[in-house]
């Protein structure tokens, strides 16, 4: 399956964002007894962010929460852009293509909610995952068939990874 997208897109492609709760994770939040947040990630997801880097794709996060897990993580697969605090996305997702001096159509976004919407029109390629929510899967040109944090994001990275290699 391709999610729809077109084979020059995916050759195109130089740059991925992606927002985290709920896409990377499936969304939920679990409070420690020492009032510490909790967030859960798919090791399946973190395998194709890794074949999709190795494909030449750059790796971003763009996220409204500032966590020390998304860091870490962020760390453990070598997603060297990590914007944490930002509910502007499609500000947050622009400014980093004009740093990294990429325009919209080399870049695609992956988000599930409202604050995603805008980087999702901004991108030239958007994704949402099955369970995000309405105006998110609207504003996406591509829903996966998966649930955020239940392999969506592997859903994406094997779909592009497919037609970058021509399959």
């Amino acid at each position: 399956m391709t999610l729809g997208v077109k084979p020059e897109q995916a050759l195109r492609l130089r740059l991925m964002a992606f927002d985290v709760d709920g896409v990377m994770t499936d969304g939920r939040l679990y409070y420690g007894p020492d009032g510490e947040m909790l967030k859960t990630f798919s090791t399946l997801d973190g395998h194709g962010l890794k074949k999709l880097a190795a494909s030449g794709v750059t790796l971003a996060i763009i996220t409204g929460r500032n966590s020390a897990m998304v860091a870490r993580r962020a760390r453990d697969l070598g997603i060297e852009h990590v914007i944490q605090g930002r509910e502007d996305k499609g500000v947050a997702l622009s400014a980093l293509a004009q740093q990294l001096g990429l325009s919209a159509a080399e870049i695609g976004y992956m988000g599930d909610d409202e604050p995603d919407v805008p980087a999702l029109e901004w991108a030239g390629l958007g994704f949402a995952p099955a369970n995000a929510h309405a105006v998110a899967r609207s504003a996406a040109g591509h829903v996966t068939e998966a649930r955020g944090g239940e392999g969506a994001v592997r859903e994406v990275c094997d779909s592009l990874l497919r037609l970058r290699e021509g399959q």
